[in-house]
């Protein structure tokens, strides 16, 4: 809407008066140019409050905003109106206004509705885990199944959100009582079957907990000996039970069967490797050697840095068989270096990134120049021309000295 004057009006002293159902009221003062750009202003200024209003009831309506945020943000701007210094149809602003804060209202008071619920719900679920926990501590022999289904409600237990501090601790107490009681009553259970059985078993139970931690080792021609030594000491404790036994012998037996055969492994695939990465190093410097570095210095910079990673990539090889590689494709960097400082120097002046930065800026001072001039600023016009005058000064001075 461009005519203003149903809103506003400016008096022959510059004083903008807004015009409301309630009469009219002073909201500032215009001087900078004629009657009709004073209301343009400061019908802008409504503008920017009319979009403000626009985004609350676009996003009170999609769900997106906080209903109690909301209401604030409303009852805020609703106050502000009755000072705002603009133009614009105040009493229409103020009636959307009023209606938006019914409707945040009501869904404020959805949403704390909904959040009673969802707590109330919480609580329920909560305390159903906790009373199967109870259940759990109190009746349950069954103790893998019942350990792992207390680790499941836990997990559930952490999914679920909503509910108040003070509530939330005194369930947890009761889950945390229930969990550790059963830990108590499956841990007496279990001591009493072990203590039956260590004694018989300990020796050997012993060796074969080393002859496992070794299962592992790189360290081979140590590890193979102790792995003998352990077995004469096998043969020399005394036996525990049948069932017993032949379990300890079969870790036992595993543990060296894995040890050597891996050791077996280690000494093929090293050899494999290293052969491997040798081809790998070889075709690597190849293709270094193979670029065409004086056509294109930029290109052949990338293509090697892509064999640079790739080379970092390959496996282990032997140093005196490395080395030689290694100083051809220092060589080929070299060269490559040479020819991208070659080619910097060759660089055009008119392509140089510091004066095409410093044109671009010449040419926005220029532009915020011709702003101010229209809008009639002689300050603004002043600091602008200082600004394009310094810049052109530097331009000048920098395109002399490439």
């Amino acid at each position: 809407m461009s005519d203003w004057t149903s809103y506003g009006r400016i008096d022959t002293d510059g004083t903008v008066y807004v015009k409301t159902a309630e009469g009219e009221r002073v909201v500032g003062s215009w001087q900078a140019g004629s009657p009709e750009e004073g209301l343009a202003h400061f019908a802008r200024r409504f503008a920017d409050l009319v979009t403000e209003v626009d985004l609350i009831e676009t996003r009170l309506g999609s769900g997106v905003a906080d209903p109690i945020q909301a209401t604030a943000s409303i009852r805020r701007l609703r106050a502000s109106l009755a000072e705002a210094h603009a133009v614009g149809d105040f009493d229409g602003l103020a009636a959307r206004l009023d209606k938006l804060a019914e409707v945040a209202d009501e869904r404020a008071a959805e949403a704390r509705a909904a959040r009673e619920a969802a707590r109330a719900e919480a609580i329920a679920r909560k305390t159903a885990l906790v009373e199967e926990a109870e259940q759990i501590a109190n009746e349950s022999t069954a103790w893998k199944a019942s350990g792992d289904r207390l680790r499941a409600i836990l997990d559930e237990w952490r999914t679920i959100r909503g509910i108040d501090k003070k509530a939330d601790g005194e369930l947890w107490k009761r889950y945390a009582a229930a969990r550790d009681a059963f830990t108590r009553r499956r841990g007496a259970h279990f001591a009493t079957l072990d203590a039956a059985r260590k004694e018989a078993q300990a020796a050997k139970e012993a060796l074969v907990t080393e002859a496992e931690s070794l299962a592992d080792s790189t360290d081979w021609t140590a590890t193979a000996n102790r792995l003998k030594e352990l077995m004469g000491e096998w043969k020399a404790a005394p036996r525990a039970a049948r069932d017993v036994e032949q379990k300890l012998w079969e870790r036992f037996r595993a543990a060296q069967d894995a040890y050597f055969s891996r050791r077996s492994e280690a000494f093929a695939a090293r050899d494999a490797e290293q052969r491997e990465s040798m081809q790998q190093r070889q075709e690597l410097v190849a293709a270094a050697e193979a670029l065409d570095i004086d056509a294109d210095p930029r290109a052949a910079q990338q293509a090697l840095r892509g064999i640079l990673s790739k080379w970092q990539s390959t496996g282990r090889v032997r140093r005196e068989a490395a080395a030689p590689l290694e100083r051809r494709l220092r060589a080929v960097e070299d060269k490559v270096k040479a020819a991208m400082e070659t080619a910097w120097r060759r660089t055009e002046p008119s392509d140089n990134p510091l004066l095409v930065q410093m044109r671009e800026q010449v040419a926005e001072a220029e532009e915020r120049l011709e702003r101010a001039r229209a809008a009639g600023d002689a300050k603004r016009i002043a600091e602008a021309e200082d600004a394009l005058t310094s810049k052109r000064q530097v331009l000048d001075l920098a395109e002399r000295s490439t």
